[in-house]
């Protein structure tokens, strides 16, 4: 288990270092498709608390009026949005949240308060939620596999979410601070165009 102050720490220097990146990004999302810049939407964090989980924006505002999940190539996304998601930078603002100590570098993604049943609950809210994981690797393209299937809400509630939830919970079972650098190299290495 990697300590909160090492988690901090690693945030701090992150934000330092992809500052840059972010001022980009942001100046795009603003250039692009106005205010605001940052998306919060309520996610549920350890011991069941619920937190504002930021991301850069990248849906047309008053988006959330519609599905919570993104299928496919959805409407709602911005020309710019769709890059920044599949690169994942719209997920960088997550550092502010691990730096505030909402998540961790590693962890389960957090979920929306209405996709988790009293079973999900107890297998994943003991832990602190994270910005990667094995599991969020391996649905990296969720949004895709999401499309294909008639009921995507269903689909996601009765065969993905249990599967990352297993998964997640399999890699805390054994998790160190040498796997947690891999699952972080790795996803590193998702962000890099042609990976």
């Amino acid at each position: 288990m990697v300590p909160r102050w090492c988690d901090a720490t690693l945030a701090a220097l992150l934000l330092l270092v992809l500052s840059p990146v972010m001022l980009v990004v942001a100046v795009l999302v603003r250039a692009t498709s106005g205010r605001p810049v940052l998306f919060r939407q309520v996610r549920v964090g350890k011991d069941g608390k619920p937190f504002p989980l930021l991301k850069f924006r990248t849906m047309v505002v008053a988006a959330e009026s519609g599905s919570a999940l993104t299928v496919g190539r959805d409407s709602r996304i911005t020309p710019v949005g769709r890059v920044l998601r599949e690169r994942r930078l719209d997920e960088l603002p997550q550092l502010i949240n691990v730096l505030r100590g909402d998540m961790a570098l590693v962890g389960p993604r957090p979920e929306l308060p209405g996709f988790l049943t009293p079973e999900l609950a107890a297998e994943l809210l003991h832990r602190r939620p994270g910005l990667t994981d094995p599991a969020s690797l391996l649905y990296r393209d969720e949004a895709h596999r999401l499309a294909g299937e008639p009921d995507p809400e269903g689909y996601y509630r009765a065969v993905l979410l249990p599967a990352k939830a297993r998964i997640s919970a399999d890699y805390a079972s054994r998790r160190t601070a040498a796997s947690d650098l891999r699952v972080l190299v790795r996803t590193a290495r998702c962000l890099i165009p042609g990976s």
